[in-house]
């Protein structure tokens, strides 16, 4: 159904309001108040965020960027709180004793609190079910504590725990895949996107993910100027990049069966998306040019492994 999102947004209110302490230039709180402009008006939401930059800088007691419930979780912990908050309001909804609006959750925690220290509790709330939607906002490091590696760092990539020298460049190990992760747990959606193309992409899956029965999740690129090391009027650029490159390409998995959202006409080279970003400076010094032929294949397998498995579950679709 055609719509105009302009006019879908202008009759929502914020809910995640101005204000805020994150960094100009910072891909979270855009990702964080698209997905709840996702929700519909009447509905209620309950957010639980687990430590990390959106926590820190959206929720200085007493004030707060949030208009719906908040909850403040451990790193470690944000799938295992919502999960129980879930619980608690469906028994006290089964015994007549909560009446009213309906209620949504929804969890955010970056790639640190996702990726790495939080995958055991999100594991589990996605595994039992609960009715909810878990966002990771992915920047690609642990920035708020130092911009140290995660899981979710690609390789190559200077941090302060992977700096690039004479000996070892960087991060040697390849970006964990935890939307393909997630998709073994067998949800009935998962989806990976990003804040382009006037935020059609993102608004459409977080309004697919919170009115989908089950649990659901959500990979958001959200970049980090500190981290990356890009101008923060470069923000949109660099998330349009990454999607023109194929190194975060768009799509969904619907009960099973893949769809790619957006397959660029002309893919840009990797290059591209690495160049502008200062994590990335010394692939681009002489005799380095192997970096980026490494990460061209890594970022092309992968991308030709997501286009199979598209036509592999579509055809399945339809036998």
């Amino acid at each position: 159904m055609a719509y105009n999102l302009k006019e879908v947004i202008a009759e929502k209110p914020a809910r995640f309001t101005a204000g805020h302490r994150m960094c100009a230039g910072c891909g979270a709180p855009v990702v964080g108040r698209m997905i709840l402009r996702a929700l519909k008006n009447d509905d209620h939401a309950v957010i639980c965020n687990a430590t990390g930059c959106m926590e820190v800088s959206t929720f200085i007691y007493p004030y707060t960027a949030w208009t719906d419930s908040f909850i403040h979780t451990a790193f470690e912990c944000a799938g295992a709180t919502l999960s129980g908050v879930e619980a608690a309001y469906k028994s006290l909804k089964k015994q007549n004793k909560l009446s009213g609006k309906d209620t949504k959750f929804i969890a955010f925690g970056g790639d640190g609190g996702t990726y790495d220290i939080g995958l055991q509790s999100l594991s589990g709330a996605m595994e039992r079910g609960h009715d909810m939607v878990y966002v990771c906002y992915d920047n690609g490091a642990y920035m708020n504590t130092g911009i140290q590696r995660s899981s979710a760092t690609p390789r190559f990539a200077d941090t302060t725990t992977s700096p690039a020298g004479t000996v070892i460049p960087g991060k040697m190990q390849s970006r964990k895949d935890l939307t393909e992760i997630m998709s073994s747990h067998h949800l009935p959606y998962v989806a990976q996107t990003a804040a382009v193309n006037n935020f059609k992409d993102l608004y459409e899956k977080a309004e697919k993910a919170i009115y989908t029965e089950g649990p659901c999740f959500l990979n958001v690129l959200a970049p980090c100027p500190r981290g990356w090391g890009y101008p923060t009027e470069d923000l949109m650029n660099i998330n349009k990049l990454a999607v023109e490159t194929c190194y975060w390409p768009l799509y969904e998995i619907i009960d099973g069966r893949y769809v790619v959202n957006y397959k660029p006409k002309n893919k840009l080279p990797i290059e591209e998306f690495l160049r502008p970003q200062k994590r990335f400076k010394h692939m681009f010094k002489p005799g380095n040019e192997w970096m980026i032929e490494e990460f061209q294949k890594e970022v092309d397998k992968r991308y030709e492994d997501l286009l199979k498995l598209e036509e592999i579950t579509n055809k399945s679709e339809n036998v």
